[in-house]
């Protein structure tokens, strides 16, 4: 949809993004000069009264748990083609996503937002509701005072636990969701989430999704140096027997906890683990180099001999060699 001037009092600055289902809006609140963010349901599905009884239903769950850890909904309402909209809190620093593309977090750093997401879950759980959709996009961070804030969002997939039984139809992102939300008509309950936290937890610690289940390669393997009780905890949570996985989103959440306020928790990576790669790349290249001019000064003596023209993968370098 173009760019509207307005919702109600909200004026509309920009797009922020657009999923399926909905569009997403900067705004300005200019009666209390505060920045939000709206979200209105897709002009596609305005005449589908499920998927506008699934818009309202997530501003409800958001407006009734009211938690610090969840996305904060403060109005809703209807545009005059029927379409309605939610107000909600701004996350200005983006998304998870957005921060594991800039690079390896610190493992504290990872464990903290991986703690806060966490609770944020289990604050879903304690309400009754399974999210089904925790994916590092659906995690937004915002400023605050006492630093960056952890905010769950996109509760479109949500649903109370005592209906999760035969659900008619799959829902969730692959590469996060549980092998059994793939499943039509399967029965989940808060393992799922569970999944999705593993999901979540192996791709902050080493920047990567998991491989498609079983997944087998802890994280220890690709980050060298994490504690062992952290590659159990996420391959657990990763099991595709539920009946492995840690019972809920707080018993996962409490052992990472855990996990973080061990004394020797490594604070930061050793530089030669973090450029392991580029180093390695670099030691290959330079005796390569060598060798390569070592069979070239010895055949300097041979007049005659032909040259055969070698290039390195990246066909930057090229040298003569007999």
């Amino acid at each position: 949809m173009s760019q509207p001037e307005a919702f109600g009092r909200y004026r509309v600055i920009r797009r922020l993004g657009s999923g399926s289902f909905a569009t997403v809006w900067l705004a300005q609140d200019d009666l209390l000069n505060y920045p939000v963010a709206i979200k209105v349901l897709a002009e596609n599905w305005a005449h589908q009264m499920d998927i506008q009884h699934r818009f309202l239903e997530e501003a409800r769950i958001l407006r009734q748990t009211d938690s610090t850890w969840l996305v904060a909904v403060h109005d809703v309402d209807v545009l005059p083609d029927g379409r309605p909209y939610m107000v909600m809190t701004y996350a200005d620093q983006g998304s998870v996503t957005d921060l594991i593309r800039r690079g390896q977090l610190p493992l504290d750093e990872a464990l903290r937002l991986l703690t806060e997401i966490g609770q944020g879950i289990t604050v879903l759980h304690n309400h009754g509701t399974i999210h089904r959709d925790i994916k590092p996009s659906n995690v937004l961070l915002q400023s605050s005072p006492v630093g960056q804030r952890v905010l769950v969002a996109d509760l479109g997939f949500a649903k109370a636990i005592d209906e999760a039984s035969g659900f008619t139809a799959a829902a969730g992102t692959p590469g996060y969701m549980s092998p059994e939300q793939s499943i039509p008509g399967g029965d989940l309950d808060v393992r799922s989430d569970v999944y999705s936290l593993g999901a979540v937890a192996y791709e902050l610690i080493t920047g990567r999704p998991p491989s498609r289940p079983p997944v087998k390669v802890p994280p220890g393997r690709i980050r060298p140096g994490l504690p062992r009780a952290l590659d159990e905890l996420i391959l657990s949570a990763l099991s595709v027997d539920r009946e492995s996985r840690p019972a809920d989103a707080k018993t996962f959440t409490d052992r990472v906890r855990a996990i973080r306020t061990e004394p020797d928790l490594p604070k930061a990576d050793p530089w030669w683990q973090r450029y392991q790669m580029p180093w390695r790349r670099t030691v290959t290249l330079v005796a390569s180099l060598l060798l390569v001019a070592a069979g070239v000064t010895a055949s300097g003596g041979a007049p005659g001999m032909a040259l055969t023209t070698v290039r390195d993968a990246s066909q930057n370098i090229l040298v003569n060699v007999p």
